[in-house]
């Protein structure tokens, strides 16, 4: 898989995210293995995430599955907070840039899934060894990369010969933010072309549309149009799949 996704056109500092992913079944499917490469810039920081992924699949019932997944990894994170702009020039935690600092990164997953449901719950970073990039200055952050929790779960309901449609919704809860919620539905026609539309609460309504080529091969693009305030200085967000 290959991803992009440019956030917020327009704004300076705004988050783009580049992604690549392999992955494999094992032992006639019982196993999987993975790998993922993942550059984040988002202001004056840079991030490149080396992880490696291992999943369990267990048999549930006749016809479900319970995968347990395990993540490791490795990022290699820079900042020039020289660029920054702060309002306290002898302030400590702005005085070095970071450069090339190696953090070690571990996470966990669960995934339920059928024919036609999934289900699953995830902690992409459940710790995080990045004490090189934190500082002892009080008041500060004690650490960068911190727990994020996905939710998410999604169902195919057949329509017609040719049409099928997939309802499908995703939580994010950080505990320093607030809740957010995905809320999407796609359509999906003759099992070649699928048309969504979705809803991210306090940030934008989503449009989606995805082409499979061939069964080894599907193509998509989305569109962010923002609904917060940030409307007034960006014309949205893209990414392409």
């Amino acid at each position: 898989s290959l991803l992009h996704r440019a956030q917020w056109m327009q704004v300076d500092g705004a988050p783009r995210t580049s992604m690549l992913a392999i992955d494999a079944p094992l032992m006639n499917g019982s196993m999987g293995l993975g790998f993922t490469l993942v550059h984040d810039q988002i202001g004056a920081s840079r991030d490149l995430d080396l992880a490696g992924h291992y999943a369990y699949h267990l048999r549930i019932g006749e016809n479900s599955k319970l995968a347990l997944g395990l993540r490791a990894g490795l990022s290699v994170y820079s900042a020039n907070l020289s660029e920054l702009t702060y309002w306290d020039a002898n302030d400590q935690v702005f005085q070095n840039n970071i450069s090339n600092q190696l953090v070690g990164k571990f996470g966990f997953g669960l995934y339920w899934y059928d024919a036609t449901s999934y289900v699953g719950l995830s902690v992409p970073t459940i710790y995080a060894a990045d004490g090189n990039i934190t500082t002892d200055v009080a008041g500060a952050l004690d650490h960068y990369f911190t727990q994020h929790y996905y939710l998410h779960a999604g169902k195919v309901f057949p329509l017609s010969e040719v049409f099928d449609i997939k309802p499908s919704i995703m939580v994010k809860y950080l505990p320093e933010a607030p809740l957010q919620g995905d809320v999407n539905c796609n359509l999906l026609y003759k099992e070649r072309v699928w048309f969504g539309l979705g809803y991210r609460t306090g940030d934008a309504l989503v449009g989606m549309v995805e082409y499979q080529i061939n069964p080894q091969l599907r193509i998509g693009y989305a569109y962010d149009m923002t609904t917060s305030r940030l409307r007034t200085y960006t014309s949205g967000s893209h990414e392409v799949m």
